[in-house]
């Protein structure tokens, strides 16, 4: 810089346009300390501002976003200064010279301004934006940290309630979980997982929704602190599988998908539990082949404690099921016979409209069955040992995989 920059009355009068400008946007005066000594310093030497300079330029703007201040907040700030600093710049120019400026002085010495100030604010938006997206990284892999231990379950619950709550997730609370499975793994949801916490806001009362993909997997965590009833949770649940299910069907692009719910869990496991069940709703669904692409925790409970009781659902269909293996061609068609009867509610005319086979046929091989196992699916009391069986049987995926216990 020019010595004469630094003389006492151009100084001050540079400080204080700056202090004028940082008071009209309620602004400390950090962000403009020096700013624009540079400006009229390249002014007065008629060059570009240096590399040094351009690097302070950008150092604040990283730190206006510390500060809070937002880039158009901060490129209005600056350009306050200029604007200030700009009808005084012949005065000050003149001062510094010891005469009047010429016209072609004065031209110069505008143009000399404005690329100086294009430059400042070209660095400043630099700074401003690399650190903006430095602390969305640092955010988001905090964020990504979080729900992979509240989903984990093995992270210390000190830790997690103290980690969660600058995200609004108040583990104290009840929360459900919703996850989503698509054909082809979810890498990446972007603004996707942004409109699915907007869209369960404004479905619900609740005030946090977190969305995020994981193991190829969409997971949607929602709060349930407001709901006071079992009949609000249920309402919840249903919100949050609509919700979801959208997300899914257009993360899909036409491909199959299925929403797995949980029920609503409190405490801090609460969210690691009601994650689980969704997880275990969906395998359960595709096992069983339900058509419905919602799979509820609540309504599965009963095929997921079958599944549980593994030994016990070896020894029924080995009781049940096993002499099916005596039919001719295996037992895989009576199995289906048995599926589509139970899943047509009984009706055996529907069953043989879903097996796309005469009512007679279907007659036929339930009457095989009866004579196979000895258990008829027109008694009563061989309806639900059978029924629990062909459950069993798809859970298990028998007959293609042997019944062996774990430990076998």
């Amino acid at each position: 810089m020019g010595g004469s920059v630094h003389s006492s009355s151009i100084a001050a009068e540079l400080a204080a346009e700056e202090q004028a400008a940082g008071s009209e946007h309620d602004v400390g005066p950090e962000l403009l300390e020096g700013c624009l000594v540079t400006v009229f310093d390249a002014v007065a030497t008629e060059r570009r501002l240096t590399e040094g300079e351009k690097h302070t330029f950008h150092t604040r703007g990283s730190d206006a976003v510390t500060s809070g201040i937002s880039l158009s907040g901060l490129v209005d700030l600056y350009m306050t200064a200029c604007r200030r600093l700009w009808p005084r710049l012949p005065g000050l120019l003149s001062e510094m010279r010891g005469r009047e400026l010429r016209t072609a002085e004065l031209v110069r010495a505008g143009e000399t301004m404005w690329r100086a100030a294009d430059e400042a604010l070209a660095e400043l938006a630099s700074g401003y934006q690399n650190a903006q997206r430095q602390r969305v990284r640092v955010e988001e892999t905090a964020r990504r940290e979080l729900v992979d231990d509240l989903l984990g379950g093995s992270a210390g619950i000190g830790s997690l309630v103290q980690r969660a709550e600058p995200y609004g997730v108040m583990l104290t609370g009840s929360h459900i979980v919703a996850v989503a499975h698509v054909e082809q793994a979810i890498t990446a949801a972007g603004v996707l997982t942004g409109w699915v916490e907007d869209a369960i806001q404004a479905r619900t009362s609740e005030p946090t929704a977190l969305a995020l993909t994981k193991d190829g997997r969409l997971v949607c965590i929602v709060s349930a602190a407001s709901q006071r009833h079992r009949s609000g949770e249920q309402q919840l649940a249903r919100a949050l599988a609509e919700v979801t299910s959208s997300a899914a069907g257009e993360l899909a692009r036409g491909g199959n998908w299925r929403v797995g719910v949980g029920r609503t869990h409190a405490g801090p496991r609460g969210i690691y539990r009601s994650y689980r069940e969704a997880l275990e709703s969906l395998d359960v669904a595709s096992k069983l082949g339900l058509g419905d692409r919602i799979a509820d925790s609540e309504q599965l409970l009963v095929y997921r404690v079958l599944r549980r009781d593994r030994a016990a659902m070896v020894d029924l269909l080995s009781c049940v099921l096993e002499p099916l293996r005596q039919a001719r061609g295996g037992p895989s068609a009576l199995l289906d016979t048995l599926s589509a009867y139970f899943d047509a509610g009984g009706n055996t005319a529907e069953a043989a409209r879903r097996l796309h086979l005469s009512v007679r046929a279907v007659s036929y091989r339930l009457e095989r069955i009866h004579q196979l196992t000895g258990y008829s699916v027109s008694n009563p009391d061989a309806q639900l040992p059978l029924h629990v069986a062909v459950a069993g049987a798809r859970l298990l995926n028998w007959p293609q995989e042997e019944l062996l216990l774990e430990h076998d």
